[in-house]
């Protein structure tokens, strides 16, 4: 029974992506027959898949708070690569990811055609990239990152990272704090981390190959980006998630990003 609940899970996981691929490829044409880049056509395309891709995981999914109707940049706590479609699927949403996703086969080539901005780790081009996204909110567009700048898996948060956070200063757009977090039996998920040496496939075998999983997403209130600097925003953003998510903790890294 295992493996005819796997492959049936696979097989409908392939259809989703062959459908995504599909409607990814209908965007070069429209494209080139507008003669300009159609974010919106994309970021309300890309939310639609996500919402089937996410279907396809074995998940059980409960959200609670308001999904902002007025652009955001939005900041989560970052546990895996199935967060991008489990919060893709709220609202029309463009993603800052690290640039190595681009080389990954099909995904990568997904994402790009879904509107995502890539960064390079440690590439001295942070005023570049803080005026590209203030470019993508001052159009309207709600956009998210990971402030931590890499995956945990789900016992605490990492530092948040503040530098990014200036392009929502200078463009007047408030912060949507996002706490996601992965149970099973009431328990931290172990399944469901993508960390450390994973492998998309190994993961994504494991992953599929177990028992369904809840998984919460707390949309917490906005944060004023006019109300500190990016390291204090930064700060703020931080406790709020954390509280979501343990509670009033004095963990090591609450300690740190405190400081």
């Amino acid at each position: 029974m295992s493996k005819l609940r796997l492959y049936s899970r696979l097989i409908r996981l392939l259809a989703v992506i062959a459908l995504g691929t599909l409607l990814a490829a209908l965007l070069v044409p429209m494209e080139r027959l507008s003669h300009r880049e159609l974010m919106g056509v994309r970021q309300r395309m890309t939310r639609w898949f996500m919402a089937r891709l996410s279907n396809a995981l074995p998940f059980r999914v409960s959200v609670h708070g308001q999904v902002p109707h007025k652009p955001m940049l939005w900041l989560s706590n970052h546990i895996s690569w199935t967060d991008i479609p489990l919060i893709g699927r709220l609202a029309p949403l463009s993603f800052l990811s690290k640039a190595e996703v681009r080389t990954w086969p099909v995904a990568g080539w997904l994402a790009h055609k879904a509107g995502t901005l890539f960064i390079r780790r440690g590439a001295g081009d942070g005023g570049l990239l803080n005026q590209q996204l203030g470019r993508h909110l001052n159009s309207g567009r709600h956009l998210l990152i990971f402030p931590e700048g890499t995956t945990c898996d789900g016992t605490a948060l990492r530092t948040f990272h503040g530098r990014l956070l200036s392009s929502a200063i200078e463009s007047g757009i408030e912060l949507q704090p996002v706490a996601i977090r992965y149970l099973r039996d009431g328990k931290v998920c172990t399944v469901a981390p993508f960390i450390g040496d994973d492998d998309m496939l190994s993961h994504l075998l494991r992953l599929m190959n177990s028992e369904v999983a809840e998984v919460e997403i707390q949309l917490l209130e906005p944060i004023d980006s006019q109300s500190g600097n990016r390291n204090e925003l930064a700060r703020r953003a931080h406790a709020a998630i954390n509280a979501a998510l343990y509670g009033p903790a004095d963990s090591p890294e609450v300690a740190a990003q405190a400081a």
